[in-house]
């Protein structure tokens, strides 16, 4: 399964910012630390998600479709939502964060969390926090969970 996202990673992200990117993630890392790159890219991405607004969505069904409809436009991926007991599973699938490098999977996830945080902020979620579960995987999945005291 592994071949298979790098094939459509290597297929999607376009040739023309790879190198960009990945000289930027190298400068960024070395002036920069880790947990200061995690902090940067979490307002990136509330940034991002103050641009793209999410309309009402009345239920966990609904909100999936406004973020798979504005990530698939934007060739980002697509997400997973599941009401679990006690939070909400938000599972992303390819997104082109590898085109940054390796070593930056530490910290670009950060960016959508930053994101899926200021939106679900935005649409009620108040009091609430996200947290991303895991690592960027070999499966091109993030995990993430918004519950109580999760942050």
């Amino acid at each position: 399964m592994a071949a298979i996202f790098d094939y459509l990673f290597e297929n999607q992200m376009s040739r023309q910012w790879r190198g960009l990117l990945a000289a930027l993630a190298d400068e960024f890392e070395a002036q920069i630390g880790r947990t200061e790159l995690r902090q940067l890219m979490h307002r990136v991405g509330g940034r991002f998600a103050d641009a793209h607004a999410m309309p009402p969505c009345r239920s966990t069904a609904e909100l999936a479709d406004a973020l798979n409809t504005l990530w698939r436009d934007t060739d980002w991926g697509f997400v997973e939502l599941s009401d679990e007991r006690d939070y909400m599973r938000i599972v992303h699938f390819c997104a082109p964060l590898p085109a940054f490098g390796e070593s930056a999977l530490a910290w670009t996830p950060a960016f959508l969390e930053g994101a899926y945080e200021r939106w679900l902020s935005t649409l009620g979620a108040k009091g609430l926090s996200l947290k991303q579960e895991g690592e960027f995987g070999d499966d091109a999945a993030i995990e993430f969970r918004l519950a109580r005291g999760a942050g």
